[in-house]
């Protein structure tokens, strides 16, 4: 449970914390398709492609990645078929709303981990304002494609990870363990072991409830950032106060149920390892390492727990691993701007984008050129396949980015991956039914 001090810190006066509001989710039809297991996918930014993408679209021909990634040659191709992917989905049956508004309680259990929180429709609002604290950049032509979409399809169709830290015996809480303890509208055990139950809260006493609640608290983003972008440039389009002024959330308390934060990995797609290897001597200590991945991996923990040696990186792709660490002070100092607080100077991500990859191996910033990848496995298997490096990353502490973020620094962007993330298709919001 949280302890006095995390929660003085995150309350607030409930004028100005968090408003979530029921909505009619859109959900599954269980006729109408294979297994709600088989329809469900990772956050759009999870999914690997091409692999992850062809093995979710050949789960069940009513995937909702057919909806978050939709194929096409063009991008307002894509999105146009996605929107009329949902309306057939739609008249079709396949999909329906919920009779009435809810907020809804939903529980992760797996790999040890018991998570619950609640998904509801967020009102917005803009960084400086506190409520939601963003903490990573983002790059503004995933904004443009997640916003197109959402524009085309008129719908939230994943929601963003938000978290907060709860005070024991808070409103929202409560409902939440009580709506557990009732029959489920759904339950569904996905590929990866991972159980997911679903409660709608209709009460509008218990409504009341976590409204009281969480209007006293703030919240930091820890999945969404883009998403999250996405909201705030679209409520900007549609000026009048309406369903465009809120966006999907899934909100856990972290003081109840901790997430855990792994690091996202980078594929240099242009840049073969040999030549990575010779740009970066001089700059940072380099060892070979010969074993298999769970052992680089301890080798890299290991370097990045030993503060005296500063930050820790491993390159991948041909055939071994090989352990940067011990960066040159000079480098830093030239590399890494003197305006930010020191806890975002040491940043692993700080330091591999501006003095790894600006400075020492000159990759430019752009999509084909780098990749983000979530899963270790994955990053390393891709540069090998495509002749590129993969740069592993180890995960910062979760303490460290909320107070970052609550000083309004901006992490570099994809610096962490907050887990376990929200399944998505097991519940939308259609901005039409707002």
């Amino acid at each position: 449970m949280n302890t006095s001090g995390h929660a003085a810190a995150d309350v607030r006066d409930d004028s100005t914390g968090l408003r979530l509001a029921p909505f009619r989710g859109l959900r599954y039809v269980p006729e109408r398709v294979g297994s709600l297991a088989a329809v469900t996918s990772p956050p759009y930014d999870v999914v690997v492609r091409p692999d992850g993408l062809l093995h979710l679209e050949s789960a069940d021909p009513h995937n909702i990645v057919r909806l978050i990634l939709p194929q096409a040659l063009t991008a307002g191709t894509r999105h146009r078929k996605a929107a009329v992917t949902l309306d057939r989905w739609l008249a079709d049956g396949v999909l329906a709303p919920d009779p009435v508004p809810a907020l809804y309680v939903y529980e992760q259990r797996g790999d040890g981990i018991l998570q619950r929180g609640i998904i509801g429709a967020l009102e917005l609002s803009a960084p400086e304002a506190g409520v939601v604290l963003p903490h990573e950049d983002v790059m503004p032509h995933v904004v443009e494609d997640r916003a197109d979409l959402m524009r085309t399809t008129a719908a939230n169709l994943e929601p963003l990870l938000l978290t907060y830290v709860g005070e024991e015996g808070g409103g929202a809480d409560a409902v939440i363990e009580r709506a557990a303890e009732r029959e489920p509208l759904l339950s569904t055990t996905t590929e990866d072991g991972f159980c997911h139950r679903l409660w709608a809260v209709t009460d509008p006493a218990e409504q009341a409830a976590v409204a009281a609640d969480l209007g006293r608290h703030q919240a930091l983003i820890a999945d969404g950032h883009h998403r999250w972008a996405t909201y705030l440039r679209l409520r900007e389009e549609h000026v009048a106060p309406g369903p465009w002024n809120r966006g999907l959330v899934l909100l856990v308390d972290t003081a109840r149920y901790p997430l855990r934060v792994r690091a996202i990995h980078r594929l240099l797609n242009r840049l073969p390892v040999a030549d990575a290897l010779a740009a970066v001597e001089g700059s940072f200590r380099v060892r070979r390492l010969d074993g298999p991945l769970p052992a680089a991996l301890e080798a890299l923990a290991a370097a990045a727990a030993a503060a005296a040696d500063g930050n820790a990186f491993l390159l991948a792709g041909d055939g071994a691993f090989h352990l940067l660490d011990r960066p040159d002070p000079a480098l830093l100092d030239r590399a890494i701007r003197t305006d930010r607080p020191e806890a975002w100077r040491t940043l692993d991500a700080t330091v591999l984008h501006s003095a790894l990859l600006e400075h020492v191996l000159r990759v430019p910033d752009a999509p084909e050129d780098i990749a983000y990848i979530h899963d270790t496995e994955a990053a390393v298997a891709q540069a090998e396949r495509r002749g590129g490096t993969a740069v592993l990353m180890h995960p910062v502490r979760e303490e460290v980015v909320r107070d970052l973020a609550r000083q309004g620094v901006t992490m570099p962007r994809k610096s962490t991956s907050f887990g376990p993330k929200p399944a998505t298709g097991l519940v939308l919001r259609s901005l039409a039914l707002d």
